[in-house]
């Protein structure tokens, strides 16, 4: 038998309510065996020998096969690997596994078995009554039997399974006809990622390396778009550089400058407008500092001419 993975999970029926999603400890302390009459097969899949169940469990979670149809693998369910003639199910815990015996009976042709030309009693996922093997084909290297049913014979419909004993086509009259034929190669077409093998599920596991950062790029980009499509960023308004300017400057010009016109980042202490600028006559330049002396005596010069004129007025009128 080829290595494989079963995923095993309970059916969703009123006498497994009480023991769905129960912890293996709790079970036996209730005296409740899992048996596989309780669970339903929801996946399976190709085995490498690297593979460990906390490993095939992360994958589930993280990547689950459109052919998955169960929920996400949780306490309760089991998962069942096919190596190398040996067989181990793991209960699936809270947090870990634990190795349960006789959950899959080889004896009794269950669907976990190997398929071949010899096989009787054999029971298909979702078929009642038990089947046998009774013709076989090959195609694009993988094999297929055709199914009778034991009880009904030629009186139902045959079915074809692959070698693990999964459906592969169902309602079959004719045997391994054209029409089945192309069934089946469409079957194996849709199937491929899960038969191909360990290569192409480790290329399927490894990361995608993550695109480069453009931030850069993009931020020139952006800009760009919004200077063409006319949505780049306003000029503020005087009141909005205002509140732009640093804490230190912003005080100083608010209590400095007139109004908030003039607060543009530069401390000016007023404002003259552009008329009064321009007919402003142009500033001499200073002739140096005035000497007070020279002041002095041309106060005094002042004084004593004013004095003479009192006293020449004063001798005319005697």
């Amino acid at each position: 038998m080829e290595n494989q993975f079963e995923v095993y999970q309970m059916r969703q029926t009123p006498e497994t309510r009480h023991i769905r999603f129960r912890a293996y400890q709790t079970l036996l302390e209730k005296g409740i065996r899992v048996r596989k009459e309780d669970y339903e097969r929801v996946y399976t899949g190709a085995l490498c020998p690297q593979d460990t169940p906390e490993g095939v469990k992360e994958q589930l979670d993280r990547q689950p096969p459109r052919s998955f149809v169960g929920h996400s693998v949780s306490v309760s369910d089991v998962l069942v690997f096919y190596r190398e003639g040996t067989v181990i199910s793991y209960y699936v815990e809270k947090t870990g596994f634990t190795v349960i015996e006789n959950f899959v009976d080889k004896e009794s042709g269950s669907s976990g078995t190997a398929v071949s030309i010899d096989t009787i009693n054999f029971h298909i996922e979702g078929k009642a009554g038990s089947w046998l093997a009774f013709d076989s084909i090959r195609l694009e290297g993988r094999e297929f039997f055709l199914m009778e049913h034991e009880t009904y014979g030629k009186e139902a419909a045959w079915v074809v399974v692959d070698g693990t004993g999964r459906l592969a086509v169902d309602h079959v009259r004719n045997g391994f006809d054209g029409e089945v034929r192309g069934k089946l190669e469409e079957y194996i077409r849709s199937s491929q990622p899960e038969a191909e093998g360990c290569s192409k599920e480790e290329t399927r596991r490894k990361p995608v390396p993550a695109e480069p950062e453009r931030t850069h790029t993009c931020q020139k980009e952006t800009k760009l778009h919004q200077i063409e499509s006319g949505t780049d960023t306003p000029t503020p308004d005087n009141w909005q550089k205002y509140m732009e300017n640093g804490e230190y400057l912003r005080s100083a010009e608010s209590s400095g400058e007139q109004n908030y016109n003039l607060i543009d980042g530069r401390k000016n202490n007023g404002y003259k407008s552009p008329s009064a600028v321009n007919s402003m006559p142009p500033k001499k330049k200073p002739q140096g500092r005035p000497s007070v002396l020279a002041k002095l005596h041309k106060k005094q010069a002042e004084i004593a001419k004013r004095s003479g004129e009192k006293r020449a007025a004063g001798g005319g009128r005697k």
